[in-house]
């Protein structure tokens, strides 16, 4: 058996052992072990996994992970959102589907201080869902938008997913933030459009009966009120993304000053307990060590690919069957929609890069632009049925048996529509993502 048939091999009993319910992470490192044995020997396959774990995590550059986590989960128990959200709502109420238009923007907003699509979704079904349903929004919209807008988390910069394109790729995480602040808001101001087209042209898809009701319950709100909930937020965006897109800070440094203003934030509002700040470290902890995991799997796994030989020998035949950069590209972004009904985003990305990253250099494509389409056609999955993590997380924050998955899932597909129409634009203006990152 030759090491190309044994690393194809090796992909298929680790896409069963993920079906079958695996954990990724060690799926990934099962398979890649059991590989580099059968291709070498024992001693060998040790080596490899204990010097993939060592060069994958030692880095400086791995502390960007648990301090913008961090960030989100202080952001998330200072009561933020909910104020993020008041303001806009304040601010969009004489327009035709304010709330709806709020949702988006304050979820916007949201994303630049968390970098996790859940969080937003978790947030902003119990201060948004409930809001819009006593405004005579039909629940099945009020649950989408919140849902769809969610993935905005992932795309606006500080990324999660960003990070860990970033991580696989070797690519700057500081240039990956900044080429996913003009798509983020591209994809936001096309949210904010769809919402309008509903509201003034077909009002039946948004508002129980086609008519909505009056929006005015801040009309208390003023000018002050509406800065005092607002200046915190915006002071943390402005110093956390200031400061790093003006090179004051490197993406850690950023991450840890973020960490501190938002853990200000909450002690100055007094939302954090003894309880809250042990369940925000420990949730911290649990997440990063997830993500770090992973990381560490992801680089055992490129690794065995790499000693099989699989992606020079797939970049050889795509080269060889005429599909060119287009063709290529067109049937990578269809791959990765079509896993995200199945498996969640990191496993998506960390199953695929290691594969299509060599291919895209070969074609001389732009590893920023690359990466931004990677993420985008990632988060659709997060919409799609059945997997859908964000409709799952939207319905578990919700708790209303009255509204079902099947509500939600199809309250989101204008949503994913819209995303698969950026998608498509991303992809032939490379320019919107890049040239922000390359100044």
């Amino acid at each position: 058996m030759s090491d190309l048939t044994l690393g194809f091999m090796a992909i298929g009993v680790m896409l069963v052992f993920i079906v079958l319910g695996m954990h990724i992470g060690i799926a990934l490192i099962i398979t890649s072990f059991a590989s580099v044995l059968v291709m070498r020997s024992p001693e060998i396959a040790a080596r490899f996994v204990g010097a993939a774990a060592n060069d994958a995590i030692r880095d400086y550059l791995f502390g960007v992970v648990p301090l913008f986590v961090l960030m989100g989960m202080f952001v998330s128990v200072s009561g933020v959102g909910r104020d993020t959200f008041d303001v806009f709502q304040w601010l969009l109420r004489r327009l035709r589907g304010g709330l709806g238009l709020a949702t988006v923007g304050a979820n916007a907003v949201f994303a630049a201080i968390t970098g996790i699509s859940i969080a937003s979704a978790s947030v902003f079904t119990k201060v948004a869902v409930p809001e819009m349903i006593r405004h005579g929004y039909t629940p099945r919209f009020s649950v989408g938008v919140v849902a769809g807008s969610s993935v905005l988390g992932m795309l606006i910069p500080p990324s999660l997913l960003m990070i860990i394109y970033g991580v696989i790729a070797e690519e700057s995480i500081g240039r990956m933030f900044l080429a996913g602040v003009f798509p983020g808001l591209v994809l936001a101001g096309l949210f904010a459009l769809l919402i309008l087209v509903f509201a003034y042209l077909m009002p039946g898809k948004i508002f129980q009966g086609g008519v909505q009701r009056s929006e005015t319950d801040h009309d208390a709100e003023t000018w002050g009120s509406a800065a005092i909930k607002f200046v915190p937020i915006l002071l943390l965006v402005t110093l956390v993304l200031g400061g790093l897109y003006s090179g004051f800070f490197t993406p850690t440094e950023a991450g840890a000053v973020g960490a501190a203003g938002s853990f200000a934030i909450a002690l100055i509002r007094r939302r954090l307990t003894w309880r809250k700040l042990w369940s925000v470290l420990t949730e911290t902890g649990y997440v990063s060590v997830a993500v770090l995991f992973l990381i560490a799997a992801a680089s055992l796994y490129s690794r065995m690919l790499a000693l099989t030989g699989m992606p020079a020998a797939i970049t050889t035949a795509i080269t060889e069957m005429g599909l060119g950069p287009w063709g290529f590209l067109v049937a990578y972004l269809a791959i990765v929609i079509a896993l995200g009904c199945i498996i969640d985003s990191v496993s998506i990305m960390l199953i695929m890069l290691p594969i299509v990253l060599p291919i895209a250099s070969s074609f001389g494509m732009d590893l920023i632009w690359f990466g931004v389409l990677t993420v985008l056609a990632v988060e659709i999955g997060l919409l799609t049925p059945p997997f859908g993590v964000s409709v799952y997380t939207v319905k578990s924050a919700l708790n209303n048996p009255a509204i079902t998955i099947r509500d939600i899932f199809a309250g989101t597909f204008p949503f994913v529509l819209v995303m698969v129409l950026t998608l498509v634009v991303l992809a032939i203006f490379p320019g919107l993502s890049t040239w922000l990152a390359r100044m």
